[in-house]
């Protein structure tokens, strides 16, 4: 794959994102290249890091087995996480910040520790989290309705947008992880359910997973990062005046609500 191409594809991704207009897919410029989609993807964290961005955290795309099959893949992806794309429990969140939205609930993990080692352990991965919360992902799309493969969902920084994490904190040891069960209202009506299960079996395997990788990458997950494990169950669209609210037995709850056109949003 030629410098050019990928230049190319992160600069379609840039201005979608940058105009919030919707673009073609990219994997015209570099097929389904795995490692192509992650160089996009680095160099427009670059590029956002250099205009005063901040690195927070990682999330976790594509742990649903069914999904995966669908795409052709079979293992996660990830994506990073920006200071600015976090908000507080019960916030609101302007539609316009969002581009194609869909909601997802999922459970974060906070690290205590680094995980610098490309062999870690799960025990080792165990030691470093401090602690677990219920979140709710709302993700979102450069590329037009959708229309995406593997390379195209890495490449535009695994369909990031932001997140919102609810309470109470709780330690690792205390939850059962692979055992949660999940309920996603809309408004007040159930609109999608799952579990722990749902994410590769465990969240703490996408967590492992997640923290192999980065550090085989040279980019490792550091203490007090954020992680977003991936989706408990199917995504649910958002519009605007919406409010989530997603419900984690054993772990706990977290809301969101959308702001109409011609709301201000609030500073956090």
């Amino acid at each position: 794959m030629s410098t050019q191409q990928i230049r190319e594809a992160a600069d379609r991704l840039f201005a979608a994102a940058r105009t919030a207009v919707p673009c073609e897919p990219v994997r015209d410029l570099i097929g389904l290249d795995l490692k192509a989609a992650y160089e996009v993807q680095f160099l427009n964290t670059k590029r956002a890091v250099a205009e005063g961005r901040r690195l927070v955290g990682r999330k976790i795309g594509l742990t649903s087995r069914a999904v995966q099959q669908q795409l052709g893949v079979d293992q996660p992806d990830f994506g990073v996480l920006f200071a600015d794309m976090e908000y507080c429990d019960g916030e609101e969140v302007l539609f316009a910040r969002l581009l194609q939205p869909k909601a997802e609930a999922e459970v974060a993990f906070v690290l205590r520790a680094d995980l610098a080692a490309a062999d870690v352990t799960p025990t080792e991965v165990c030691r470093a989290i401090d602690y677990v919360a219920p979140a709710i992902e709302i993700v979102g799309s450069r590329v037009q309705n959708w229309d995406i493969k593997i390379s195209d969902t890495i490449a535009d920084n695994a369909s990031s947008g932001v997140y919102v994490m609810g309470g109470p904190i709780r330690r690792l040891e205390d939850t059962d992880l692979a055992g949660l069960g999940m309920v996603l209202n809309r408004n007040g009506t159930a609109a999608s359910f799952g579990g722990g299960a749902a994410c590769l079996g465990n969240p703490l395997t996408a967590v492992l997973w997640l923290a192999r990788t980065c550090a085989a990458l040279g980019t490792p997950l550091k203490a007090g990062d954020v992680v977003l494990s991936g989706a408990l169950g199917p995504m649910v669209p958002v519009a605007p005046g919406d409010v989530l609210e997603a419900r984690i037995a054993g772990l706990g709850a977290v809301k969101v609500a959308i702001g109409t056109p011609g709301t201000t949003e609030k500073q956090a």
